[in-house]
Parts: C-alpha cells; structure tokens; sequence
C-alpha cells in the first residue's frame, strides 16, 4: 500500500498548481460557450464533482461481450461518487460505425465520447470544426492527475496533440509491452496426435495438419480466423508463405522505408495460396463476416471442431477444459525457411479515449469527471474490473487478479465489467499499483521467446499527422482500405486474383496509394528526426 500512495501523493504534488476554483472552461479557444457547471454546485476538489445530480450522455464504442453499462458496477460507483448520471449509448465496434458517422453528420451529440472509436483525420476534422472541443486548458485547471502524468510524459502528451497544438482527444495507455504480436497461432494437438502428427514448424508440415484435420469428416474447421480483428489475423501465415510480414494496415517498416504490402507479388502469393486452401476446404467460410463472440464460441462447441485458430490467448478461444487439447505453434518456418514475425501499428499509447464535444454545457465537470479514472488504482479497475470482482490486493499492497470462475477466461470476465475508456498504466504502475494479468504475464513471456527473435519488420510509429497530410490521405486511404478487404475476402473465396491483380493495382494508384504513402514515408522521416 505504501508504494500506491505515495504514488499518488506524488501526482498530487506536481498538479497542486494545476487546481483553480470557479468553472472556467479552460479553453485557449474564446469562442466556446461559458460553462454553466456551477449550476449544478460544482466543486474544484473533491467528490462529489456536483452538489446537484448533473445528467450528461456519453457515446462510443465497446465490447460486444459487454453489457449495458448503466449495468457495471464500477459504472455505479462513479455515478454514487460524483453525482454525474451518464446516459450510455455505447455499442459494438460494427454498429457504432454507423451511428457515429449520422451523429457527427448530423450535429446531433453527446455531451462526450466515451472509447472514441475516432480515427486520425475525424479527431482533427472534427477537432478543427468545432465538433470537438481543445482539452488542454481543461486539463490545466481541472485534471491535475492527468496533468501530473503529461508534466512526467512528454511523450503521452505529443502523441495526443493535434498539429494545431490543440488536445481534441484524452489517451488510454497500457505499457505492457505486447501489442506488437498479438496474433498466436493454435493447433489441435488432440487431432494431430490421433493423425500421427508432430506439432508443425513449417507452412508445409501445417498446410498437411489442415488436410488431416479436413480428413475428420464433415462439421470439421481445420482453419478459422478473422479478416478485421485485433488478434486473428493471418498476418503471420501470408509472411510464411509469401515471405514479406503483414499487418491490418498493410503498413509496414524495413529499413527506414514504409511499404505498402497489398501491392507486393509477396502478398499476392500469399492471398493466392489461401485461396487454394479456401477451395480444399482448409478455411472456415465465416472466417470473412463472423465477430468475436461467434469466433471464440467454435472453440467450445461441442463436440470438439476446431482444427487450427489465431487468438492472442488459447483459454480465451477454447475454454479452460480444452487446453491441453491445442498447442501454440509460434512462428513458422516459411518458403524459404526463414521464421518472419509480422508486428502490428499497434500503440500501447491509444489517444481515442475520450473527448468532449461542443453539446457539452459542463465541460470542467466533465473533465473533472474523467479526470478520475486516471487516478493509477482507478485505472487499473477502469480496464481489469472493479477491486473484488477481478483484482484484489496482495501482501505487498499490489493489485492482482482474482482468478476466473470456472468455465469463464480472464479475457471474457474482463470484458463483462471494465468499461475500459480514459487510463493509463504505465511500466512504472505495473510494478507498484498493478501486476499484469497471469495471462498477460503469460503473453509477455511468448512474446519474449517465440516473436520477438524473428521481428521481420518494424511498427510505424503513432506519428500525429498535420492537418493538410490528414487531407491529402483521409478520403483516398478510406477507399484503398475498402478495395483491399473487398479483394482479399474475394480472391480467397473466388480464386480470381491472378485476373484481376493488374487492374487491382492500377486502381489502386488511380485512388491515390503513390501519394498516401509519400505522405506517410515523410511523417515518419520527420518523426524519426526529433
């Protein structure tokens, strides 16, 4: 406990000049309307933020596992404490795209988003048309946690300021350390066995596991994955077999240079060598329009189908009964015998967490609000779940996990009760306020041994784009991204990508690639020079 306050206390000091009573909106930007929180009885220090109940309404993203939050107890608790009620309008990832783009069309806002789901180019489009609010005034007068953290980490700060110097948008941040490889390939070790396998090490001796496992019989998956998801992604299987690493955004580094893979006759072997196992049979049709839940539900159907799947923990995808059936496989050898670990553009500073829009009559309320859960015990409940459910303390005053109930993962308990939103634990917290999760832990350590050795390629950095590159990329980038995952789903499926690979890529090029990747090339020249 005494490593946590003091902590604490040391945050505390560093913002105590950062606290000034009244209700300035905090802005550098005089053209926002007067704050009415003291109409409601706001305090400077202290809970509850509001003498009088404040209503607000927040919108965004999440889980798909995740409940109505007015339902969280963790939700409760900031609702008891501060006396804000939020109205919650937060949704899965695929029906708050939808929403999200009508309510920014139409003018028709939250008082805030809660887990943005904002791109680069809509946190400055709609930062630069007043959608958005500046936060960083807010920050200054109303958030001295936060703004102890940002004093601290110039580098937190410079990743969520906008060219313009405005902060449109507050950060999550987890500096575990894992992000980079977040797809793990798993194989039934049960089924390889009974076929008088070994546990593959090479795209071939895995393309036989898959005929062996297609050899089961009928309702038999030998190969599932997801096109669009975090961790399922066969980006590691197209560097196998086409010898060139992938990502979600086809944007990679080597060398210094930012190469766009889905125009690479590397990618285009790979896509075409999938579409040969799509028609053996080897991948499972759903693998293109399936989300999480319906994914991790093959692992634990019964009986037992599920031949080979990419998740980033196997208790997760096929239950706590089932893992001493499957195996993770690691990185294969290719084509060539090379091992090529493909790293994500993942960054563990996330700087869509929250923001405040132009709707919101409250804003110092409001980010006193937030201000909270940057608070490091706080943030630690805010993305694992409240202290009681899933952490408890240990000897040492350290946060741990409680472990799952039976029949339940870490992973799908945790999306159940952590709304997740604005915090920030950095490598520092995770040895004095909260150790890693044992499957994170266990995540840590396959990184460390079974990835990490074979990096084919580097991450492009968080780099925080100028307004007038935003311009040049947004619109040209939103249509190359959806002719690439049309086409890819389509030339596994169909098989047709040796006839339209040439009219692919000058489409491509008419859409704007050459320029988009210019674009990129020299932001991250210019970020590798600071």
């Amino acid at each position: 406990m005494i490593k946590r306050r003091s902590l604490l206390a040391g945050f505390a000091a560093l913002a105590v000049s950062g606290i000034v009573a009244g209700c300035s909106n905090g802005s550098s930007d005089g053209n926002l309307p007067a704050d009415e929180s003291d109409a409601f009885g706001f305090k400077a220090e202290g809970l509850p933020i509001v003498e009088k109940t404040l209503p607000l309404t927040f919108s965004g993203t999440k889980s798909a596992l995740a409940p109505d939050y007015e339902t969280m107890e963790l939700v409760q608790r900031w609702k008891n404490d501060t006396n804000i009620d939020i109205t919650w309008d937060n949704l899965p990832d695929n029906v708050y795209a939808e929403r999200k783009n009508l309510m920014l069309a139409s003018g028709d806002l939250p008082d805030a988003l809660f887990n943005t789901g904002l791109s680069d180019a809509e946190v400055v489009t709609n930062g630069s048309n007043g959608t958005l609010i500046p936060l960083e005034g807010l920050i200054d007068e109303h958030a001295p946690i936060l703004k102890g953290i940002l004093d601290k980490r110039p580098d937190i700060r410079g990743a969520i300021t906008a060219s313009d110097g405005h902060i449109y948008t507050l950060p999550a941040v987890e500096e575990l350390g894992i992000l980079a490889f977040p797809n793990f390939l798993f194989v039934n070790k049960t089924w390889l066995d009974e076929a008088g396998l070994p546990v593959p090490t090479t795209i071939d001796e895995y393309e036989a596991a898959l005929r062996a496992f297609k050899e089961r019989g009928q309702g038999t998956i030998p190969l599932s994955f997801r096109v669009d998801s975090f961790a399922a992604n066969v980006a590691d299987l197209i560097a196998a077999i086409g010898g060139l690493p992938d990502n979600n955004d086809h944007r990679i580094v080597q060398d210094g240079k930012v190469i766009f893979t889905a125009v690479r006759d590397e990618w285009r072997t790979a896509v075409k060598k999938l579409g040969e196992w799509y028609q053996e049979g080897l991948i499972d049709p759903e693998s293109f329009s399936q989300d999480d839940p319906t994914y991790l539900a093959k692992g634990k159907a019964d009986p037992m189908s599920l031949g080979s799947f990419i998740w980033w923990e196997m208790k997760e995808a096929v239950g706590e009964d089932r893992v001493a059936d499957y195996a993770h496989v690691g990185v294969l050898k290719g084509f060539d015998g090379k091992q090529r670990a493909s790293v994500s553009n993942y960054a563990e500073i996330n700087r869509g967490a929250f923001a405040i829009t132009s709707a919101n009559k409250y804003p110092a309320a409001t980010m006193r609000w937030a201000d909270r859960l940057y608070d490091p015990v706080m943030s630690a409940e805010t993305r694992w779940g409240p202290i009681g459910v899933t952490l408890e303390e240990n000897a040492d005053g350290i946060l741990v996990q409680i472990p799952a109930k039976a029949g339940e993962s870490e992973g799908e308990r945790r999306q159940k009760v952590a709304p997740g939103g604005p915090c920030i634990t950095t490598r520092e917290h995770f040895e004095t306020v909260v150790a890693p999760e044992p499957r994170a832990k266990e995540r840590q350590e396959m990184v460390a041994e079974f990835y990490e050795p074979y990096r084919a390629n580097d991450a492009y950095p968080p780099v925080m784009l100028s307004n007038e590159e935003l311009q040049q990329i947004n619109d040209p980038q939103t249509e190359i991204n959806t002719l690439v995952g049309r086409k890819f789903a389509t030339w596994i499926v169909e098989g047709t990508i040796d006839a339209e690979w040439d009219a692919y890529v000058a489409q491509l090029e008419q859409m704007g690639l050459s320029k988009v990747m210019e674009v990129y090339q020299a932001a991250y020249d210019r970020y590798k020079s600071a």
